[in-house]
């Protein structure tokens, strides 16, 4: 017997998603940012931002990781890196969750939508970790 594929069915895109949060002070004014990127390609979209408020690094460790996913217009199928074992392991490992359950409730959301595989990298390990930590800390120095 032979498979044959539906045509109409099409794959859903694949992107990477490289995200950091920082925080000075903890808490202290935060930011966050992400790197989106499709792989094999050379284009690259950063976002960034800063927290409202006094906030936490996990907050904006979680933000990063948010607004990476957010910023996907369809359905994906994504490898999200991060050097944050808090969101890696609690989504890897069910890590208990404690604290910061709004943005969990976020994350589980978009969990749903995306096809996402979660791989955590040591801190500044590759270019795009180390430009989403200097674009995360620009926030925060923006956001004093």
């Amino acid at each position: 017997m032979v498979a044959v594929q539906n045509p109409t069915v099409k794959a859903k895109p694949v992107v990477s998603i490289h995200c950091d949060g920082a925080c000075s002070g903890n808490p202290g004014p935060g930011g966050w940012a992400a790197i989106l990127t499709i792989p094999g390609k050379q284009n690259k979209k950063a976002i960034s931002g800063k927290s409202e408020t006094t906030t936490t690094n996990n907050r904006m460790e979680l933000t990063a990781a948010i607004e990476g996913l957010k910023a996907l217009k369809k359905p994906c199928t994504v490898t999200l890196f991060s050097d944050s074992t808090y969101v890696i392991h609690t989504m890897t490992k069910s890590w208990k969750r404690s604290a910061n359950l709004d943005l969990w409730e976020q994350i589980d959301q978009l969990a749903l939508t995306h096809e996402i595989t979660w791989i955590w990298l040591p801190r500044n390990s590759n270019d795009e970790l180390t430009e989403c930590d200097r674009l995360a800390k620009e926030q925060v120095i923006n956001s004093r």
